[in-house]
């Protein structure tokens, strides 16, 4: 099973997050006959959520997500279905499912990469402070044990800074131990012989293969600029190893714009709850600060990403799904 599966997400991964289906508490749906998985996890007793599209040929997508649907049925459970790009939004509408923005993605070329121009200043700046702090950027090894102990302290510092009711999100977000560790790359800032930030990379296949920016955390007295030179330095070195895009990921709540919904398929109640939402950052999850964050490396492309309810709209599933992730 776990080999198939990595072998079908390097096949069939189309989207920057699709490696989070190995994560290690993600369940995988399959069927003997047919070449493709779905990635989920059970949520409370009622449903199920789906982590992006179906990872299977095109062809195989229809039957794939049938199977899936009559799973879930058995155990009289709705699927909730999240980080749908535009294509597998659009499949689920058809079937019926109610389908909204949930929010975008933000991607680098790297063949175009620069730390040059204007919308770049900052980012420079930032890159100056942290030089003159002496933070050196290594990569290192994701099955360092000695290591995983000192970036698991940094975790800890990190939650009790971001305070009480913080919780480091699940399901939608990577993890640096687990199934997947060996194929994620890590990278550690130093500054005066200790650690004060990290940031591991997932692998990303399909049509704009590279790297994902994905876990990330910083000691609270870390020199300004550590996170930007750790970024800065993983993007040149996947560039001269020739991978085509640094992927800084995914973030909801932000850019929920009219030309990106499913004509027939966009519910107003959620769409105008999902604006309310992002507007309460320090009740959920600082979506308006991670995407100033994005931006500032000047993205060249970003990509809207989708939320499917089965069975139309349903405040259960809507609920669970906050759970799972851990925003609640």
């Amino acid at each position: 099973m776990t080999t198939t599966a990595l072998d079908l997400l390097r096949a069939h991964g189309r989207g920057s997050s699709a490696f989070l289906a190995y994560n290690q508490d993600t369940e995988h749906f399959q069927t003997p006959d047919l070449k493709g998985l779905i990635a989920y996890r059970p949520a409370g007793r009622r449903h199920l959520v789906q982590l992006t599209g179906p990872c299977a040929a095109e062809a195989d997508q229809p039957a794939l997500t049938a199977a899936f649907r009559e799973f879930a049925a058995r155990q009289r459970r709705r699927i909730t279905a999240v980080q749908l790009l535009r294509e597998e939004a659009t499949a689920c509408a058809e079937l019926g499912y109610a389908v909204n923005q949930l929010g975008v993605s933000f991607s680098i070329d790297l063949a175009r990469f620069t730390l040059r121009g204007g919308k770049l200043a900052e980012t420079r700046n930032r890159l100056s402070q942290a030089r003159r702090a002496g933070v050196a950027v290594t990569e290192e090894s994701t099955m360092d044990a000695e290591l995983a102990v000192l970036l698991a302290a940094i975790d800890q510092v990190w939650l009790r800074a971001k305070g009480r009711a913080v919780k480091q999100l699940g399901f939608m977000v990577g993890e640096r131990g687990g199934r997947g560790a060996e194929h994620r790359r890590l990278f550690v800032a130093r500054a005066a012989g200790r650690i004060v930030a990290y940031i591991s990379f997932s692998p990303v296949y399909g049509p704009r293969p590279g790297w994902l920016y994905d876990l990330t955390r910083r000691h609270p007295e870390a020199p300004t600029g550590a996170i930007e030179s750790i970024i800065a330095t993983a993007a040149e070195v996947f560039r001269e190893e020739g991978a085509g895009w640094l992927h800084l990921g995914f973030t909801p709540f932000v850019r929920l714009h009219p030309e990106h919904r499913i004509p027939g398929a966009d519910n107003g109640i959620l769409h105008r709850l999902m604006r309310q939402v992002a507007g309460r950052e320090r009740w959920l999850y600082s979506a308006r600060t991670q995407e100033r964050f994005k931006t500032k490396w000047a993205p060249h492309h970003i990509e809207p990403e989708y939320l499917a309810f089965e069975h139309g709209l349903s405040l259960g599933a809507g609920w669970q799904l906050l759970r799972l992730i851990g925003a609640l």
